[in-house]
């Protein structure tokens, strides 16, 4: 008698790009559609959704998000999900290193009203 795994394929994690991090272009939609609404996961889905329903974004709809990478499918779910709390995170994390700055260190936009 043979046996069977008692973890169907569908729960087995996939290899491959699910991995990866999203293109620039991607990374972008993320933090503009996190500016637009703020919140987090899955708030941020909502409004993702919203966004490329009502092509806010660049005039991206479904189709231009999917043929980027981005899908708001239920199979694709936890790659979005990955992909927005790394993007969140990178956002929280150039903010902590913004406000670390202080006042002596010098900032292009001060640089840039005395020129």
């Amino acid at each position: 008698m043979t046996q069977r795994s008692l973890v169907s394929d569908a729960a087995a994690p996939r290899p491959g790009p699910s991995d990866d991090l999203p293109s620039p272009d991607l990374v972008a939609f993320i933090r503009y559609c996190h500016r637009q609404r703020g919140g987090a996961w899955p708030e941020l889905y909502d409004e993702m959704c919203g966004v490329a329903a009502r092509r806010e974004f660049r005039g991206w709809d479904h189709a231009a998000l999917s043929s980027r990478g981005l899908t708001f499918s239920l199979l694709e779910m936890p790659r979005l999900a990955g992909w927005a709390r790394a993007v969140l995170a990178g956002m929280a994390e150039q903010r902590e290193i913004d406000d670390h700055r202080g006042p002596t260190t010098p900032r292009l936009e001060a640089q840039a009203a005395v020129a």
